[in-house]
């Protein structure tokens, strides 16, 4: 299968933009409320402008160098589109590590609701780094966190990013890209399946350092005899012309 030849940008810019510390700050300055108002709803929310431009572009400045990742991915090889995204090795970044605890640290108790919600027994500590600690006692030491490239007529199928026994329910991809300015194309798509029924799309608008905070595999939903499950996966529809840099921020680890 053929790639598109993407503009090699040079890794020499840096990530250490703004301390863990801030990046904390920014994080609790969300509109909290909203986002699980959503998340609720929809299955996903918009964290809007969690990272500036030059935070972005810093991050995605470092994937020509493979000495920041522990392995390569390209997606026509194993059948889940076209592109390739890289898994970034420990020490993360100082930005992807600061990011991690502060967003889970936000996301658990809507993760413990929903499975309270649903009769799953598991709870999730507070802590990111306690969470962690369990993936890693089971076998799951491989750290998560990735770049994503595309290129034009790349796209990504509809998937779940499990990688154990050990999952966090929810999951955030930031988007390193200015669409029409970058790219054309590559919306970010999330589908859900209802018992009986047909899939359901939600296609999330996004700009440059907007997040996207989503369910990995299912969520609770109102029925007329109370809750049930539903089922989500999700992927990138195809990028018409230029290039798109994603970060995934997942925070369970994998074996």
């Amino acid at each position: 299968m053929l790639f598109t030849t993407l503009p090699v940008m040079k890794a020499t810019a840096k990530v250490q933009t703004a301390p863990s510390t801030d990046i904390a700050s920014r994080v609790d300055t969300l509109d909290w409320v909203q986002v699980t108002t959503d998340l609720d709803a929809q299955g996903c929310a918009v964290l809007e402008g969690l990272l500036s431009p030059g935070e972005c572009n810093a991050l995605a400045a470092l994937y020509p160098d493979d000495t920041n990742f522990r392995s390569k991915v390209v997606m026509g090889r194993h059948g889940f589109g076209r592109g390739e995204y890289k898994y970034f090795s420990y020490p993360l970044p100082d930005l992807i590590a600061g990011l991690r605890p502060a967003l889970y640290a936000r996301l658990c108790g809507i993760a413990n609701r929903w499975n309270q919600t649903m009769g799953i027994d598991i709870r999730y500590p507070l802590a990111h780094e306690a969470f962690l600690k369990r993936c890693h006692d089971a076998g799951q030491v491989r750290p998560t966190p990735l770049l994503l490239q595309y290129g034009a007529d790349d796209y990504n199928c509809l998937h779940q990013d499990l990688y154990g026994e050990h999952v966090f329910p929810l999951q955030v991809a930031i988007l390193l890209s200015e669409p029409g300015r970058d790219f054309k194309g590559g919306e970010f798509v999330l589908t859900e399946q209802r018992p009986r029924m047909q899939s359901r799309p939600e296609v999330v608008p996004l700009r440059q350092g907007d997040a996207v905070a989503f369910a990995v595999h299912h969520r609770p939903v109102q029925g007329t005899r109370g809750f049930y499950r539903v089922n989500l996966r999700h992927g990138v529809s195809r990028i018409r012309s230029g290039h798109r840099h994603t970060v995934g921020v997942i925070f369970h680890d994998a074996k």
